[in-house]
């Protein structure tokens, strides 16, 4: 009985599922630097689905565009809930993400440029752009009631404006074809599910069933498929001061378990299988290497908080309740992993070369790691009264 108890509160506590992300990539890197590294990548590569409907793809790509889509739409509802009726609700709120994710692109892509203009590298001036958000949050939940919720949601915001900036890098930079009747098929969708919004169609499956359509128009279309789970996410129909469930409550309450248990330790396996090759730890102190390290680390650092202060010294926006500027550059940090996105884009950055690849991999993987630990302990070691504060006001 008590064993029970104890497993409920495990898959209950947010701070578990961040822990078993962390096991699942210490687990892909051992068995990535092992004798069952290829058994492992052939069957990431191995391909499933149906050729009739143009759905056959490697598991990988069923996990990265499939199951992330579906992760990406848990972290939209949540968002939205707090545009409607949270910590986003107000226009100074909202606005702060924006800021901080544009500085957090625009600066690590600076710095990535400085290191690398002018050399055969400097195509990859995308890779320090992108933040990875289900490890910088899993990395955020690991850290409980010590960071006030606003802070929480202020990441995730910032973190889906970040991966929308950089899924449009991805499209119009280092796509080679966009295929335009699949967009203009996804707007229909989008129009649609924004219409059943409207007409206060409150049966959830009638949105599930076009957001199938909307993923897979969107994954034809060039342009990263888990962007449908955002526009789904954000059509699902909510309520404002009402004791009465909402439609989006009910998806977002039964999503939490597989998402946090399921899709997110999957896709750490996944994609953090890194395979280290010698010439690894010297392309770290290379053009290519400084580059995404100080562009993930520093780059995202300086960006958003920069851009933070002069969006709240301007009064156009305001720090997330109950926090503090300490806590800002824990964020900051904290969005400087980067992994798959980062990867994503180093593989189309630098395609066919194979060494590079590897060296962009492991650049990655450092950044990703500093970038963890120290936002982790900036976060940790920040002041616990804010959270006083905000439990004596709940």
């Amino acid at each position: 009985m008590k064993l029970s108890i104890y497993f409920k509160k495990f898959f209950e506590s947010s701070q578990s599922s961040g822990v078993l992300l962390i096991l699942c990539v210490a687990l892909a890197l051992g068995i990535a630097n092992s004798s069952l590294a290829e058994n492992f990548q052939n069957f990431l590569d191995q391909e499933i689905g149906l050729n009739l409907f143009h759905l056959k793809y490697p598991v990988s790509i069923w996990i990265n565009d499939g199951l992330m889509a579906i992760f990406f739409l848990l972290v939209g509802l949540e968002i939205k809930r707090e545009i409607v009726e949270g910590e986003l609700s107000s226009f100074k709120n909202a606005s702060l993400p924006i800021f901080a994710a544009i500085g957090g692109m625009i600066v690590p892509a600076i710095i990535y440029t400085a290191f690398n203009y002018g050399t055969d590298h400097s195509n990859g001036w995308g890779i320090p752009m992108a933040t990875d958000i289900a490890f910088s949050l899993a990395i955020i939940s690991m850290l409980g009631k010590k960071v006030p919720n606003a802070i929480k949601i202020f990441l995730a915001a910032l973190a889906i404006v970040d991966d929308l900036g950089a899924i449009l890098v991805i499209a119009i930079f280092y796509t080679e074809q966009i295929h335009w009747m699949y967009i203009f098929l996804s707007l229909g969708v989008s129009a649609l599910l924004f219409l059943l919004n409207y007409f206060k169609v409150t049966k959830i499956i009638f949105y599930l069933i076009p957001g199938l359509f909307l993923w897979y128009f969107l994954h034809h279309s060039g342009i990263h498929a888990t962007i449908a789970g955002v526009v789904l996410a954000f059509s699902i129909p909510t309520n404002i001061s009402t004791t009465e469930i909402s439609p989006l409550e009910k998806l977002e309450h039964q999503l939490h378990f597989p998402v946090g248990f399921f899709i997110m330790p999957i896709f750490a396996l996944t994609n953090t299988n890194i395979t280290f090759t010698n010439g690894m730890v010297d392309g770290l102190f290379s053009g290519l290497g400084l580059g995404i390290v100080c562009g993930l680390v520093l780059g995202k650092l300086i960006g958003i908080n920069l851009f933070s202060w002069i969006a709240i010294k301007f009064k156009v926006s305001s720090l997330p309740q109950n926090s503090s500027w300490t806590q800002m550059l824990g964020v900051g940090l904290l969005a400087g992993i980067g992994f798959t996105m980062s990867i994503f884009i180093a593989l189309l950055s630098f395609k066919g070369e194979i060494q590079i690849q590897d060296e962009a991999k492991f650049a990655i993987l450092i950044a990703s790691f500093i970038a963890a630990i120290s936002g982790y302990v900036i976060l940790n070691l920040s002041s616990s009264k804010t959270m006083e504060i905000e439990d004596e006001e709940d």
